[in-house]
């Protein structure tokens, strides 16, 4: 009777061809019509398929979830191909349009990807934070039924150089991070060359210091066995002397190479030379080759040992290009076998010529491997997605009748949310990184406390001591409270905007940031979206605006981040009524997953749904009253509105965005003293403006000529010799397009270089964001005067 481990055997030679075949048939037999490599990562993916073997077909549950590395994509679809549950079209168009992809994807993938990779480091890094929400939704009364899961990651040992795996550690063990799994491809082999000497020794000791268990893989069963034999323990010191580059360049050559050299080292000492001589060439290069990490039993084994929730992480030695011609070479990395390599190895793999597509080519019994796979805990579960119910926000609103500034306007609504009683408030998770109480989170946190698995009281409470601040942890807080790493907090935002998807149970994350510090956190922001997680970002404070901080942290370019990036509807109000009435949509936009058609109103995918950005400011502006009219609140939505209509024989507009409202309006009404026509357009998201003005463009060259964005029915009344003076505390570039709408002649102020401090008046004044400057255009394009220079 076959054996589970003699299964898994037969699996691991079914990925290796099955994963290397549908890179050869992209680079090889494909037609070609640009000559460009396909490219796949043969050697990496080999180095893996022993670890995926045990861990998918041995150790993993339904309820576990797996980050797998970029390069391993290939065992991870012919893994889907398998089980029946990816399709040999989608293998054919490997790397191809509409084909599966070239790193593992959420949103891309037909297979079921549990988190996209592809940027090295952030994959693993989110396995972490995935864990965290899973301990914060299970602490919940509303997370009742969820079974926790071990958060896995593959992590390739060069994805240890990037900097944001060691910030997640830190975080993880302030945390007391659980259920959590990194396996690492020891196969000391990088793009560039061979991985340094030594770099074991510096895990266990890096992970050891933050909590982790840390498991080394080294040895495969063929080497344990030699070893029991004697000279089995010369053999082994010999092995663990042996440096990465010499174990690399003498597993490329062979066994003969392997023996001439052992003998070279070893000979001549009786037990030692008899132990190699009992071997073959073949034999002696694969007992060589038979490291932990490509032995499948092995890594079997040691995933079943593991009984406890404690974070490990499983030091795996390989071989690059394990079981395949190209084996160790240091060129590997990108390296394809030629088709000749490909054609020998064929036969040595047994793949008869038409059958390399053959799920089941080579397999003694069918019927019993599908029975054995049929029982496989991780896919007993079905579809990997999970979903849960929308759920409505309470309706917002804002105080109109004050002074105030939309950084705390932000904070009073959600003090709002957390004063009433709501399963939508029960919901939202808030998170910041070291800066909570200056981006106006403290009111929400004061009622809504900070998240800990154990309950710690606040000592000043305690004795006593007067503070604004009521720092108390415990199982029902909605806070979770980052250091000083913005990766850190995109990669929460990221794990908790899956919540519903990973853990069934849907999670409101908005996190808060200053907004200069958007940047520093900007990979794994776009990792976020990329895998389609739901939240809202508050960047503020934003812009020159911040005027006494200086250029370190007054921020120039996240407008235009707002608009380029892919699955973030980019805000950046100026009043509080605006921010309400876009709070209260954004909340419904995380929540949709429609189709992708668009709204024929704007042209905008919004019942997609997607993730929110707003970009604030500290600076108090007088509020314009209670205004709730449905032009409005759509155009506020849409992305902009007249704020004051322009006339009939309109000359020039003022647009702007944000926190310089009060110039444009104080412009508007000097220059109105001489034209009654002028008009002011508020922007509320450049972002959804630009958006829909461009996507209404595509469908009118499709054929559809009656497609009209919001911006251009906006600016349809305007004279074509109307001008048009746009104005924002940020790039110019974010509104300067507006003039190629409708053809009008545009000059377009913002901040183009690194700040200064002093106060708002003085740097408005120095970078002519002021009301003088936007009077001083408005008079160059109207009446033909030069500007001054300053």
């Amino acid at each position: 009777m076959t054996t589970d481990r003699e299964y898994l055997k037969t699996i691991e030679q079914r990925l290796l061809w099955l994963s290397h075949w549908m890179i050869h048939n992209a680079n090889h037999l494909r037609p070609k019509v640009d000559g460009i490599k396909v490219g796949g990562h043969q050697a990496s993916s080999a180095s893996m398929v022993s670890i995926m073997t045990a861990l998918y077909f041995s150790a993993l549950r339904p309820e576990d979830r797996v980050a797998v590395k970029p390069h391993a994509s290939p065992v991870f679809h012919a893994i889907q191909y398998l089980m029946g549950r990816q399709s040999r079209e989608k293998l054919e168009a490997f790397r191809g349009l509409g084909g599966a992809q070239s790193y593992p994807s959420r949103t891309k993938d037909s297979d079921d990807v549990d988190f996209s990779t592809g940027s090295v480091g952030l994959g693993v890094a989110i396995t972490a934070f995935a864990s965290l929400v899973q301990d914060y939704v299970t602490a919940k009364t509303w997370g009742a039924g969820v079974t926790p899961g071990r958060m896995v990651a593959l992590v390739g040992d060069a994805e240890l150089d990037e900097g944001n795996v060691y910030e997640a550690l830190q975080e993880g063990w302030k945390n007391d991070l659980r259920n959590c799994w990194w396996i690492i491809d020891y196969n000391r082999q990088s793009l560039d060359g061979i991985v340094r000497e030594g770099l074991f020794d510096r895990i266990e000791k890096i992970f050891g210091a933050f909590g982790w268990d840390v498991v080394r893989v080294k040895y495969g069963a063929l080497q344990r066995a030699a070893f029991a034999e004697p000279g089995g323990d010369r053999l082994r010191d010999w092995i663990d002397r042996c440096s990465n580059q010499e174990y690399a360049a003498l597993t490329y050559q062979g066994g003969a190479v392997w023996r001439q050299r052992l003998m070279e080292d070893l000979g001549d000492q009786g037990e030692v030379s008899a132990l190699i001589d009992r071997r073959d060439d073949t034999e002696l290069a694969a007992l060589m080759e038979n490291l932990g990490g490509n032995c499948v039993e092995t890594m079997a084994d040691t995933f079943a040992a593991i009984d406890h929730d404690r974070p490990t992480c499983f030091l795996a030695y390989t071989i690059k290009g394990w079981g395949t011609p190209i084996a160790g070479h240091k060129d590997n990395h990108g390296g394809l076998m030629t088709t000749r390599q490909m054609t020998d190895w064929q036969a040595r793999m047994g793949v008869a010529e038409g059958a390399e597509w053959e799920p089941f080519a080579t397999v003694a019994d069918p019927p019993a491997l599908r029975a054995f796979l049929d029982r496989v805990p991780f896919f007993a579960g079905g579809s990997r997605r999970r979903d849960d119910a929308r759920l409505s926000p309470p309706a917002i609103t804002a105080a109109t009748d004050r002074e105030t500034s939309t950084q705390t306007a932000f904070g009073r609504i959600l003090d709002y949310i957390a004063r009433g009683d709501s399963a939508f408030a029960d919901r939202i998770l808030t998170t910041s990184p070291d800066v909570t109480g200056t981006t106006s989170l403290g009111p929400w946190v004061n009622r809504r406390k900070l998240f800990a698995r154990e309950t710690v009281a606040d000592v000043f409470i305690e004795q006593r001591i007067p503070s604004t601040a009521k720092w108390e942890f415990t199982p029902a807080g909605q806070h979770l409270e980052l250091g000083i790493a913005e990766m850190n907090l995109f990669l929460l935002l990221g794990a908790a905007g899956l919540s519903h998807s990973l853990f069934g149970k849907r999670l409101i994350p908005i996190g808060t940031v200053y907004d200069p510090f958007v940047h520093r956190g900007l990979d794994a922001l776009n990792y976020a979206c990329y895998q389609d997680a739901r939240f809202i970002i508050a960047g503020t404070p934003s812009g020159v605006t911040l005027a006494p901080e200086g250029g370190a942290h007054q921020s120039i370019g996240t407008p235009l981040t707002g608009m380029a990036q892919d699955g973030l509807a980019s805000f950046e109000p100026a009043f509080a009524d605006e921010l309400a009435v876009i709070l209260q949509w954004a909340f419904d936009y995380l929540q949709r997953d429609g189709g992708g058609d668009p709204d024929e109103r704007t042209w905008l995918r919004d019942e997609t749904g997607g993730s929110v950005y707003l970009r604030l400011s500290t600076k108090p502006l007088e509020q314009p009253g209670r205004r709730r009219d449905d032009a409005f609140v759509q155009g506020a939505v849409d992305g902009a509105y007249w704020l004051r209509p322009p006339g009939p024989n309109c000359d020039v507009v003022i647009a702007y965005q944000g926190a310089v409202a009060d110039e444009a309006i104080a412009a508007a009404g000097r220059i109105a003293e001489g034209r009654r026509d002028i008009g002011v357009l508020a922007v509320t998201s450049a972002d959804r403006l630009n958006a829909g003005w461009t996507a209404a463009q595509r469908e009118r060259a499709r054929g559809n000529p009656c497609a009209r964005a919001h911006v251009e029915r906006l600016l349809a009344p305007l004279p074509r010799t109307c001008s048009l003076v746009t104005v924002i505390d940020g790039h110019p570039a974010t509104l300067a397009w507006l003039g190629s709408v409708a053809g009008h002649r545009t000059i377009a102020h913002g901040v183009e270089h690194f700040g200064q401090t002093g106060t708002i008046g003085d740097l408005y004044r120095h970078f002519r964001i002021d009301r003088d400057a936007l009077v001083q255009s408005v008079d160059q394009l109207t009446l033909g005067r030069p500007l001054p220079v300053r």
